[in-house]
C-alpha cells in the first residue's frame, strides 16, 4: 500500500462525545504512523484549543486550524510552507449587529493567539487562551488588525437563519462553516478558505498524490476536504449532505471509535 496522508477532523470525528481521544484511537494512530503513514489534524478549532490533542497524539506533522485559514507546523515557527488567511476587520466588527436580530450567546474575533469577545460567555473550558477574565472586549477600539475568523455561538436551530443572513450581507467576501462539539459554532472566514486548502498544502510538502489522501469528517466544514481527498470517509454520525459525497461511511459513530475501527481495517493494521 502507498503511504497515505490521513487528514482527521476533531469534533464529532476523532473526539468522542466527551471531547476525548480514546486509548483505542491513540493505539491505531500509533500503528498507522509506524506503518509509515502521515496523520494531520484539520479542524475548525483554533490552535490553542487543539494543541493538547496534537500533544496527546505525539504529533510532529503540519496542522490545519480555523477551517483552513491557518496551515502551520506547530513546533517550527518559520515553517516555509505555512500560510495564514485573514478576514477583513470591518466585516468582523459589523457582525456584532447580528445580536440585534438573533439569539446569539457570543461573537468572538479570533486572531492566531488572541480572542476578542463581545460577551462574558464561555463556549467550552479552554476557549479563552489566558482565561475568561483577561479576554479583551470585541470593539473597534480594541481590534486593530484583521482577524483569522469570527465565531458565532448560537443554538443549532438558529444556524441556518444566521448563515443566510451573513451570506446576504457579505456575499462572496466570506465563507460560513459549522462545527460541532460541546458548543455548536458558526465560523466565518475569508472567501475561498476551507480545510482542503490546508490538506493540499500538506500533501505537496510530503509529495503525497491526491489519490493517496484519506480524509475523515462529520460536519459541513469538512465538505471540501472530503470531496478533495482520494478517499473521503464520513462518520456514521455525520450529516447527510456529507454522506452523499463520501467514498465511504464508517460503520460506527464517534462514540464507538468509528474512525479507529475503520482506519484499522482500511490500512490492514490488525
Amino acid at each position: 500500500m502507498n503511504r497515505k496522508l490521513i487528514a482527521i477532523d476533531l469534533d464529532g470525528t476523532t473526539l468522542n462525545p466527551q471531547s476525548n481521544i480514546t486509548l483505542k484511537t491513540q493505539a491505531v494512530f500509533q500503528k498507522a504512523k509506524q506503518a509509515g503513514h502521515i496523520i494531520s489534524i484539520a479542524t475548525g478549532r483554533p490552535y490553542r484549543s487543539s494543541k493538547h490533542y496534537y500533544t496527546q497524539l505525539e504529533m510532529d506533522t503540519p496542522m490545519v486550524n480555523f477551517n483552513g485559514a491557518l496551515c502551520h507546523l506547530p513546533n517550527e515557527a518559520q515553517w516555509s510552507a505555512q500560510y495564514h488567511k485573514t478576514l477583513d476587520r470591518d466585516i468582523a466588527l459589523s457582525m456584532l449587529d447580528l445580536k440585534k436580530e438573533f439569539d446569539i450567546q457570543l461573537i468572538a474575533a479570533e486572531l492566531q493567539n488572541t480572542v476578542y469577545a463581545d460577551e462574558n460567555y464561555l463556549p467550552y473550558p479552554d476557549f479563552f487562551p489566558n482565561g475568561q477574565k483577561e479576554t479583551l472586549k470585541l470593539s473597534a477600539a480594541n481590534l486593530k488588525e484583521d482577524p483569522t475568523s469570527v465565531c458565532v455561538f448560537t443554538a443549532k436551530e438558529n444556524q441556518a437563519f444566521i448563515t443566510n443572513k451573513i451570506i446576504q450581507r457579505y456575499g462572496d467576501l466570506v465563507e460560513v462553516r459549522t462545527w460541532g462539539g460541546q458548543s455548536p459554532c458558526l465560523e466565518v472566514v475569508a472567501a475561498g478558505v476551507q480545510k482542503a486548502m490546508g490538506v493540499e498544502r500538506i500533501a505537496s510538502v510530503y509529495g503525497i498524490k491526491q489519490q493517496d489522501i484519506v480524509a475523515f469528517g462529520d460536519e459541513d466544514n469538512d465538505y471540501e476536504m472530503i470531496q478533495y481527498a482520494g478517499h473521503g470517509v464520513v462518520m456514521q454520525n455525520g450529516i447527510e449532505a456529507l454522506k452523499d459525497i463520501a467514498n465511504d461511511i464508517t460503520e460506527k459513530t464517534n462514540a464507538e471509535d468509528g474512525l479507529a475501527h475503520y482506519l484499522e481495517d482500511y490500512l490492514g493494521l490488525i
